[in-house]
């Protein structure tokens, strides 16, 4: 944990920002000689449809990047998605004759309501629940499509199909497909970076600590349910404009499943991995053709090619590639140092920073907390003690709003926030640290404390990324390990792992920091620095509320202390006064 260098600013110049257009240049280069060899080179019908096949899939993986990727939430029914998308401008186009570009945006607006409502049904679902959900919503879009005969001509199909006037031949609207792929695949790789995408990735890995960060869980995974959505509309109105023709066994449950399968083989976190697993499972095939020959070979080749990249590239192609480069991409992105980090914490509620009143948390017959009263003053280090299963960390919990109250009320700054879920509490000033580390660990040291930085109503944060990235590098130097910013939080030992989740809550300039039993597995010499930090952290005002069962470090950190024991409060009091107190001894030593 020691880092005592650490503590000084990094002289390091920062690099200067280059325009948007500079940085992606080699990429728009690239996307425009693809485009240019759609449009030129001169394919076969087979060929052509080969491409256009892979060129349209691809758009419809690039969703399950977003929400199985980035967000972590599984989709079995992107294939309904884009079949929606697909009728749309097949209906539109074949029946109604509307335009191709009204039908195309109004295919992407369906799937993008369908979306978003059933990720609002469904989402505080998880796992195999969330999986069954999709599979059925799957297969009543398939038995719509099969059955309103009066409205998709049942299983026959539209036909027809028209295309935009200045794409009208095959070979132009390939090159039209292909830079929809470029400006889809851009948008989705650089979502990452932004902040929605940031708040995916959060949730992700680990959703407690997002929303006690300020992340929305919810909107944040109905937003990501709904973009994979609105891709697989976009994907599913070009496919249908470029084969003319769609019927339902194309958007069967089969076919989500090779959209899956597509996003899993290349790498679900990277549009560029979806594209890599679209291209393979569409040209393994075509590779395989002169076995077909020999009934059962072709199938298992493809099969056992599948499955033995899907065992040893468990991250998918794309993946493996990232992770055998992961340690020299570290090393050639250098941050400068942040300026010394500044605590401003708002100071509407006068003395008293946080009140809570009568606070009571049952679970069924168990009184976990009951009817507790606590008042932390402003600029202090406040303690909240007792043995184990006293209810300490369930107050902390309900404090910050992962548990909701059975009674009383918690004001934050004259602000009641007894109702408020964590997001909220957190944009009200409410930071927060865990007993069991809760880190974001696919990420770096420095793009967990960015997401800390965020906080909705952080005063402190100025505007662009680049003041956001000084914030957290602020953070990260006065924890000390600012020099290490663009490692993996796994390359973290326990103790700065530690550090790095306070320096996630300093850098969103809380009003009050919960710390829940900082000093737990540390050694004697890190205690003695988490001690040092505490002193730092308070010299600048903030107002900290702490869990531990240290009490040397309680007793030197603290000059208040609350104590609990079976859910109650038996004491309440300057420091010294309460450790000395008949009932708190009796509580932690016993009696005869």
């Amino acid at each position: 944990m020691s880092a005592p260098s650490d503590n000084m600013p990094i002289a390091v110049s920062a690099p200067r920002t280059r325009p948007l257009l500079l940085r992606h240049l080699p990429y728009f280069i690239g996307a425009a000689v693809l485009v240019a060899l759609a449009a030129t080179m001169q394919f076969d019908g087979y060929i052509l449809n080969i491409l256009m096949e892979a060129t349209t899939f691809a758009i419809a993986v690039f969703g399950l990047s977003v929400v199985l990727g980035l967000c972590g939430q599984i989709n079995l029914a992107q294939a309904a998605f884009f079949g929606l998308g697909a009728y749309a401008v097949g209906i539109g186009t074949s029946d109604y004759h509307l335009s191709y570009w009204f039908c195309i945006a109004g295919g992407c607006i369906l799937a993008l309501l369908a979306g978003a409502l059933l990720g609002m049904s469904t989402l505080r679902l998880g796992g195999h629940y969330l999986a069954m959900v999709t599979i059925s919503f799957q297969q009543i879009v398939t038995l719509v499509m099969i059955n309103t005969i009066w409205l998709t001509h049942g299983p026959d199909g539209v036909s027809n199909i028209g295309r935009p006037d200045l794409f009208t031949s095959a070979q132009s609207y390939l090159a039209f497909c292909v830079a929809m792929l470029a400006l889809v695949g851009y948008a989705v790789w650089h979502l990452s970076d932004t902040r929605l995408g940031r708040a995916m990735r959060a949730v992700r890995d680990n959703e407690l600590a997002a929303g006690v960060v300020g992340i929305d869980v919810f909107r944040t995974k109905v937003s990501a349910f709904a973009l994979s959505a609105v891709l697989g509309g976009l994907a599913g109105g070009l496919f249908a404009g470029g084969f003319a023709y769609v019927s339902p066994d194309q958007f069967s449950f089969a076919e989500s499943v090779v959209f899956l399968t597509m996003s899993l083989l290349g790498g679900v976190a990277s549009p560029i991995g979806s594209a890599i697993g679209t291209g393979l499972l569409i040209l393994i095939p075509e590779w395989l053709r002169f076995l077909k020959s020999v009934p059962g070979l072709y199938l298992a080749i493809y099969g056992l090619s599948v499955i033995l990249i899907i065992r040893y590239m468990p991250d998918g192609i794309w993946g493996f590639v990232n992770l055998a480069t992961a340690r020299w991409r570290a090393k050639a992105r250098v941050h400068a140092a942040g300026l010394a980090l500044l605590l401003k914490p708002a100071t509407i509620g006068g003395n008293i920073v946080l009140e809570v009143k009568g606070l009571a948390k049952y679970f069924g017959g168990l009184k976990a907390v009951d009817d507790v009263d606590i008042e932390v003053r402003r600029g202090g280090v406040h303690a909240l003690i007792g043995p184990n299963g006293s209810g300490k960390t369930t107050t902390l919990n309900v404090l910050s709003g992962l548990y909701k109250a059975t009674a009383g009320r918690v004001i934050l700054d004259g602000t009641d926030v007894t109702d408020m879920p964590p997001h909220q509490r957190a944009a009200a000033g409410l930071g927060r640290t865990f007993q069991n580390i809760r880190l974001f660990r696919s990420m770096t040291a420095l793009e967990n404390v960015v997401i800390g930085a965020e906080r909705p109503g952080n005063t402190l944060l100025g505007n662009g990324g680049d003041a956001l990235t000084e914030r957290a590098m602020s953070a990260l130097t006065f924890v000390g390990l600012g020099v290490r910013a663009n490692e993996l939080i796994s390359s973290f030992s326990y103790g700065h792992q530690r550090l790095i989740e306070i320096a996630r809550a300093l850098a969103a300039n809380p009003t009050l920091l919960l710390l829940d039993e900082p000093a737990a597995g540390l050694n004697s010499s890190e205690k003695m620095e988490l001690h040092e930090l505490l002193k730092r952290i308070a010299a600048q005002g903030l107002t900290i509320l702490i869990i531990d069962h240290d009490m040397t470090l309680v007793s030197e950190a603290a000059q208040h202390i609350t104590v609990l024991n079976f859910g109650r409060r038996i004491a309440d009091g300057e420091s010294m006064a309460v450790l000395r107190h008949p009932d708190v001894v009796s509580a932690y030593l016993g009696t005869d």
